[in-house]
């Protein structure tokens, strides 16, 4: 999408904005008040300088709309001519502070954990100092006069600014899309540019068009007080002191400036609201790496894929949260060039967690420890994944970013990877949409996430994993919330991918039924921990852990008679980091015995292609126990 188009669509939804009651409003107050300071001071700058000893403190009159000042100056002319000073100074005012409050509340989103921490803690404390206190601190540091105010009043607005913009971009940051963007390599402050600044653009356009009001009263504050603009320059503020005394006597010539200040206020809370409803989205920390830690040996690897042929390998790999807990408990898997493999559990058995840690996207305080190879490469070394891996959420909404068009999101890719110029990007984009089948991909292209239905954005996210050359596909729960028919469209579409591109695919569910149509080979997880791996031919029939057996009896089938009861398990998942000694399924278990409550069951061999942990597995002879894997090309049993 180019910028033509961009300017385009902001000018068409401004245009249809301004044509609201609110927005006429808006817009006439401006102009009323752009024409009155490029003008004023032209047509009545003489009038309000010309001395008249015969008028002096004259009461309002025909002559003199407001009446006259102690040197019988025109006071509704100085009002008039005072606007243009007061509105530069009042811009000038805004655009120091919300630089400064941009700057400081999105630094701690792109910086590391301790200087953003530091920045955070500073803007909590000025914030909690009384801002009139503050104000005229940093009045009394720049001295009196128009510079000295400016900077004091823009400086005030800071740290209030820093600390809205500081909360909107702490669930930004947090999206998948802007964790997509790390993954890819987008540098810092194109991320910023890109990602979280139009992400938090309504309400803070809308903050600072209402502290631009704020300001206007703060600068006349300072004026009415002597500390702003001095003789022989005037605002409102200035105006209003030199009326004050006369209130009684003439209270339309004190009431004039200060109703300007009112007004003009109330213009620039129009104004932010008009500019957000055209050109804002509503939208709501950033994820912290963690520190790297030492590769470990690796040790054999037990998936199909092979040892020359793996794509991804891990090893030992775990997930640990503060106070020691640890929601992945070693797990090791390999994922074979080409090979799809299903990863399968309960709400909460750790699938998607493993998941995050695979492509380095567990969230701080999480802490990944183990080994992690993609591609021949260690991650724990260097993290960068670029194009090779794509990664489909649940939620298609958190991983397209709701501010821009899809076109331009997947053309994102492929110039920061790629090389491509915006012309080719974009035409790769339009391209990939219509190879995950969405209709008319040109027009698409231009559309934002909000105007695709789930099926369709699931299919553009999809796509964006095709616009590089994927050697591996995540896919977590990629058809939670459709319906049966676009359920199977999607995955249709996942194993056109497959046979497409030769990528490898990491299916992550806990539906048995979409894993069987897609996989080769499962993984059953419980608790943190793989307890079976088999061939997805043998998991109808050949399940050899009772919790698979219980997964695949609750799934009916066409099958199925109608009378049938479905299997269920008695009790709860065990709480993340909760599991004691022994097996954490024993619990829940018909055919626990002392030892299961007491050991916990290795993942060994039970036959070819087929692993399980478990001490007394479906289908062992009667007291046999699976033999345990301890060595490579040796098995002893246990």
């Amino acid at each position: 999408m180019s910028h033509q188009d961009h300017d385009a669509s902001l000018r068409y939804r401004l245009g249809r904005t301004l044509r609201t009651p609110i927005g006429i409003t808006a817009l006439t107050a401006c102009l009323v008040v752009a024409l009155v300071a490029v003008f004023g001071p032209v047509l009545l700058g003489e009038q309000a300088a010309r001395v008249d000893t015969d008028a002096i403190n004259e009461g309002s009159s025909a002559a003199h709309l407001f009446g006259t000042d102690q040197l019988g100056r025109d006071i509704a002319a100085r009002v008039v001519v005072a606007t243009r000073l007061t509105l530069r100074l009042t811009l000038l005012a805004t655009a120091i502070g919300v630089g400064g409050g941009l700057l400081l509340g999105v630094t701690p989103s792109v910086l590391g954990r301790r200087l953003g921490r530091l920045i955070t803690a500073v803007v909590g404390v000025l914030v909690a100092f009384p801002g009139l206190l503050f104000l005229l601190f940093l009045a009394t540091v720049f001295g009196v006069g128009s510079t000295g105010a400016v900077f004091a009043v823009g400086l005030a607005m800071v740290p209030p600014m820093a600390r809205l913009v500081q909360n909107l971009t702490a669930s930004v940051a947090g999206s998948d899309y802007v964790s997509a963007a790390r993954i890819l390599g987008v540098g810092r402050f194109r991320l910023v540019v890109r990602h979280l600044l139009p992400n938090i653009a309504e309400p803070s356009v809308l903050f600072a068009a209402q502290a631009a009001g704020g300001i206007l009263v703060a600068f006349s504050g300072l004026s009415f007080l002597g500390l702003g603009v001095q003789p022989p320059e005037y605002d409102w503020g200035r105006l209003l002191n030199e009326q004050l005394s006369r209130v009684y006597v003439n209270p339309v010539a004190a009431l004039a400036p200060g109703a300007a200040v009112v007004l003009t206020g109330l213009m620039f809370g129009l104004a932010g609201e008009v500019l957000a409803q055209a050109g804002g989205r509503r939208a709501p920390r950033a994820r912290e790496t963690a520190p790297p830690q030492p590769p470990v040996e690796a040790s054999p690897d037990r998936g199909s894929g092979g040892e020359d042929t793996a794509v991804l390998r891990a090893h030992d790999l775990r997930v640990t949260f503060p106070g020691g807990r640890q929601a992945v408990r070693g797990v090791s898997l390999s994922v074979g060039a080409g090979e799809a493999v299903g990863l399968v559990g309960e709400s909460g058995s750790g699938k998607s967690l493993t998941a995050l840690a695979l492509a380095d996207l567990v969230p701080h305080p999480g802490r990944v420890t183990g080994t992690l190879r993609f591609d021949g490469n260690d991650l724990r070394a260097d993290p960068r994944l670029g194009t090779a891996l794509a990664m489909v959420f649940q939620d298609p909404m958190a991983s397209l970013n709701p501010a821009l068009r899809v076109g331009r999101q997947l053309a994102e890719v492929a110039e920061v990877h790629l090389g491509q110029s915006r012309r080719q990007a974009s035409q790769r984009a339009v391209d990939r949409l219509g190879a995950v089948r969405i209709p008319s991909p040109e027009r698409r292209a231009g559309q934002r996430p909000h105007e695709f239905s789930g099926g369709m954005r699931q299919r553009a996210v999809i796509a964006m994993g095709l616009m590089g050359d994927p050697k591996l596909i995540i896919a977590d729960e990629p058809t939670t919330a459709l319906d049966v028919a676009v359920q199977r469209q999607v995955l249709d579409l996942l194993a056109e991918v497959r046979a497409d591109s030769g990528a490898a695919l990491l299916l992550i569910s806990h539906d048995l039924a979409v894993v069987a149509q897609v996989c080769e080979r499962v993984l059953v997880m419980y608790g943190g921990l793989i307890v079976e791996s088999l061939p997805v031919t043998e998991l109808a029939g050949g399940a050899a852990h009772p919790y698979t057996r219980a997964l695949v009896g609750a799934v009916p089938t066409m099958s199925t008679d109608p009378g049938t009861e479905l299997a269920t398990i008695p009790g709860r998942p065990p709480e993340p980091g909760g599991t004691g000694g022994g097996c954490s399924f024993a619990p829940r278990c018909e055919r626990a015995r002392e030892r299961c409550h007491e050991d916990a069951p290795p993942l060994a061999g039970f036959g070819a292609g087929h692993e399980v942990a478990c001490w007394y597995p479906v289908g062992a002879p009667a007291g046999a126990v699976p033999v345990e894997i301890t060595s490579r090309g040796a098995e002893t049993a246990s």
